[in-house]
């Protein structure tokens, strides 16, 4: 089970390759859906309306099974697969590397892009810093009052993030944790369940009478 993943932080890490007058102009973005990445190419085309090409490559998610790499017009292969390259020799995830080349009059063939694509991402991906990220899952937990001591215990011992709570007669908790540990979270919880005592049960019934009583003056 993946439960934790190599990527970049947010800040955007920049770098230039130049070769035979062409200039490559790298950017690493930290991003987490197509939609953040088509928005951030859409930008760079825009931004850098005078260049020849824009060229890009992506991975998604914890598993890095959602990838894609584009030429932009340059020969096949030569520009969004270097890059991408680099991405999956570095094990990083959840990342963009957009490359902006401005043509310097100078073919550089095949293998001269491959290599200056390529040394443009990992320029670009000097001026990053990396970070190991834990996949979560929500785990959703509804309770009596008089069980809160008992929920907050396992809460403490477990240290999930809580990313939500209503405390009432009835309450509910919503807790973050990491993927790996999230069923034996549910299960201790579910089991106390089946642990409530007599006494418990009326205080329970003692507390909800008493709220309503209060609710009705």
């Amino acid at each position: 089970m993946i439960d934790e993943y190599k990527t970049i932080k947010d800040q955007v890490g920049e770098g230039l390759y130049t070769e035979k007058r062409s200039k490559f102009l790298a950017f690493a973005h930290h991003v987490t859906s197509v939609e953040e990445v088509k928005e951030i190419v859409a930008g760079y085309r825009k931004k850098y309306y005078d260049a020849r090409h824009c060229c890009y490559a992506y991975m998604l998610g914890p598993e890095r099974n959602e990838f894609r790499a584009n030429d932009d017009g340059e020969p096949s292969s030569t520009a969004g697969k270097p890059i991408l390259g680099q991405i999956n020799k570095a094990e990083l995830t959840d990342i963009l590397i957009v490359v902006i080349r401005y043509f310097g009059g100078v073919k550089l063939g095949t293998s001269g892009l491959i290599v200056a694509y390529r040394e443009a991402a990992i320029e670009a991906l000097a001026h990053c810093e990396e970070e190991i990220r834990q996949v979560e899952e929500i785990v959703t937990y509804d309770f009596t009052y008089p069980m809160m001591n008992d929920v907050m215990r396992i809460v403490k011992e477990m240290n999930p993030r809580i990313v939500d709570q209503v405390f009432d007669n009835t309450c509910s908790i919503k807790l973050s944790i990491r993927k790996s540990e999230a069923e034996q979270l549910r299960t201790r919880l579910k089991k106390l369940s089946f642990e409530v005592s007599p006494s418990e049960f009326l205080v329970y019934i003692f507390f909800s009478l008493n709220k309503s009583e209060l609710f009705l003056f």
